[in-house]
């Protein structure tokens, strides 16, 4: 239903308007009353009505500034004017706010109903439009989001392409003509280009691919994945060279643009040109590995040749680098690992013709490795965010830089989880101590608590501890000791007991010790 305010000083006159009305009857409710302009603004904010009925003169905020105010409140609110021959000049000047009715006092039923029917047929006309354009841009959605799943079907090799499921499915206005992939490869740090940013980019390559690819194609999409753009070609024989020209045109234009858009650079591999949709499959693969040479060429490219492998040994490679790496990863030493890297970068780059689909392959290799050799938890997680992390970067230095990135925080992760581990029977040999001092606890009792044999434990609590069982079980006793002679009245023999002790004479000699003074005289001094 539409809303209805009514603002007017006079409250008859507020009564008047309701009662002339069957609001349920043009579709309406009456939202609310004032009766001045102050509170009809708050009103409006509040309820956000569709008409509003307001005298043209009230106090503390006449009905022009109340017109005016509530138009910058709400654009396409209904306004009709009430008032009387006398301040027709107010109501001429209201009209100058969009305010198109109008009517005098005393007010009379049937030309109130006339306005109100006019503004309903205005409203119910606004609200068919809204909505054909609503259902418009969703039907607009819906249809961009299933051209897009093509995108998604190709990634997953799904091979039901042909000229027909291409039309019907996935509503991909194919004609007999070339077919072809591309991969538009977006480098950035993650850390520096958020969400919100990233999407400002992907709307400025669509915007530059309408603009320019789009028009000497029959039909094409372009569509993202994280921070990948996939597109599908489909143009004329006669328009081959013309494309080419087109997407070289898009790359020069995003490059142009990328400082504005954020730290990036872009990249375009082109897959092979086929002549029938059921090759798309193969012109995406052809495109990866096109777009993968950016490693060795350098980004802001158009990539189009898919050289061959270089031969490289790759498994014989990542051999030698597993067995040089044992160590470092054995003695978690973060520096031997960097330089087993450095070590096989060299060996990478020596490799005549190498391929920059090989270099990524084998970092990502070499990745895994670690991943699977330090044995961490959440394994598949970590190594998927590395692997995209690796997909971000446009140089092989970059790609070495988040190898070791990776390795660095699992050897840390490790030595801490390391420490943790060794440190958890101190801690509770400690609470165990906390607990017992009281009595005559001895170092095979807390190792048999603790599962270690004595001379193992030993070890490690003083490693860990700095001192050894002894010393440290003396010094919570004279801790305590010294809380009761400052905290209590309790005689020294009771708290020689309290503490452990059963030789009153071999706790005072310990305490003065440890003190520089005896019980007595500690607690004189700090009773």
């Amino acid at each position: 239903m539409w809303k209805v305010i009514i603002a007017d000083d006079e409250k008859l006159i507020c009564r008047l308007v309701q009662a002339l009305v069957d609001w349920s009857s043009l579709d309406m409710e009456l939202a609310a009353t004032a009766e001045n302009g102050l509170e009809a603004l708050a009103l409006i904010e509040k309820c956000n009505p569709d008409i509003l009925i307001t005298d043209i003169r009230m106090p503390g905020c006449n009905g022009l500034e109340l017109i005016k105010q509530a138009k910058e409140i709400k654009p396409d609110l209904e306004i009709i004017i009430i008032s009387g021959y006398a301040h027709f000049e107010y109501a001429r000047s209201a009209m100058t706010y969009g305010v198109e009715n109008y009517i005098l006092k005393p007010i009379k039923q049937e030309e109130l109903l006339e306005t109100l029917q006019k503004i309903k047929v205005r409203l119910d006309e606004r609200k068919k439009e809204i909505n054909v354009i609503q259902n418009f841009i969703r039907s607009q959605n819906d249809l961009n989001r299933l051209r897009e799943s093509l995108i998604k079907d190709i990634l997953s090799k799904n091979k039901n392409l042909n000229f027909n499921s291409l039309h019907e499915i996935y509503h991909f206005m194919v004609a007999d003509g070339y077919y072809q992939a591309f991969i538009l490869k977006i480098d950035c740090d993650r850390e520096k280009v958020d969400a919100s940013s990233f999407l400002v980019v992907q709307e400025k390559a669509k915007e530059l691919f309408d603009a320019g690819i789009a028009t000497c194609c029959e039909d094409c999409i372009l569509g993202f994945q994280e921070h990948t753009g996939y597109g599908i070609l489909n143009y004329m024989p006669e328009d081959k060279e013309d494309v080419r020209r087109q997407m070289h045109e898009f790359l020069h234009q995003l490059e142009g643009n990328k400082y504005l858009l954020g730290n990036v650079t872009f990249s375009l591999g082109l897959g092979s040109v086929e002549e029938k949709p059921e090759m798309l499959l193969k012109s995406m693969e052809k495109a990866d590995m096109a777009v993968a040479e950016r490693l060795l060429e350098g980004c802001g490219r158009l990539l189009e040749n898919v050289p061959p492998s270089s031969g490289i040994q790759k498994q014989n490679l990542m051999d030698k680098y597993v067995k040089a790496a044992e160590h470092s990863i054995e003695v978690l030493d973060v520096e031997g690992v960097f330089l087993v890297d450095e070590n096989l970068k060299t060996a990478i780059m020596e490799v005549v013709d190498i391929r920059g689909r090989e270099v990524l392959e084998l970092v990502l290799m070499a990745g895994r490795f670690f991943l699977l050799r330090t044995g961490v938890e959440d394994a598949e997680g970590i190594q998927k965010d590395f692997e995209t992390q690796c997909m971000q970067c446009g140089t092989i230095d970059g790609l070495f830089a988040e190898l070791k990135k990776l390795q660095q925080k699992m050897i840390l992760d490790k030595m801490e989880k390391q420490e943790n581990e060794s440190s958890r029977p101190i801690r509770i040999a400690k609470q165990y101590i906390m607990q017992n001092f009281d009595r005559n606890i001895t170092l095979e009792e807390v190792c048999e608590y603790v599962g270690f044999s004595a001379a193992y434990f030993s070890s490690m609590f003083k490693k860990e501890c700095g001192e050894g069982f002894a010393k440290y079980l003396m010094r919570v006793r004279m801790e305590e000791a010294k809380n009761l002679l400052r905290e209590t009245n309790m005689p020294v023999a009771e708290i020689c007991e309290k503490v452990g002790y059963n030789d009153r004479k071999h706790f005072t000699h310990t305490f003065h010790k440890m003190t520089g003074v005896n019980p007595a005289e500690y607690r004189k001094l700090y009773g």
